[in-house]
């Protein structure tokens, strides 16, 4: 099951980032967009119907924001989607939180490329087939 394609949610409140982000995820060889969605809550339900293996997660979102969002995905779901936190903040600000809320990885929005999404992606399944 090596070729299955990895199925992304992404969520951000930014429509121009979403298409930009969905022009990353399309270019990934082997990455396909699942659905996207504007809010943390919005996200949480989805993520609990559809059952994205990936989700791409902005911070800063209305209502409840993305660390808090990241959370519920990852507590809700039985097999927990891998959870990549993206931001315009700086990583060593929001990073450590990302991390503490669950997320795999974080990644600056100005650094987000196939090869960035790939990496996290291959990082990520790396350490929870070693642990």
């Amino acid at each position: 099951m090596e070729d299955a394609v990895v199925r992304v949610l992404i969520v951000d409140d930014q429509a121009p980032f979403r298409m930009a982000a969905r022009m990353v995820v399309e270019l990934t060889e082997g990455f396909d967009v699942l659905a996207e969605a504007e809010t943390g809550e919005v996200s949480v339900g989805m993520a609990a119907e559809l059952r994205p293996d990936l989700v791409l997660m902005d911070v800063n979102l209305p209502g409840i924001d993305g660390l808090e969002a990241t959370r519920r995905i990852l507590a809700a779901a039985p097999n927990p989607p891998v959870v990549v936190v993206l931001s315009t903040y700086e990583a060593d600000e929001y990073g450590p939180r990302a991390v503490d809320a669950g997320a795999a990885a974080f990644i600056p929005k100005s650094d987000f490329d196939p090869d960035r999404l790939a990496e996290a992606w291959e990082t990520a399944k790396a350490t929870s087939a070693s642990s």
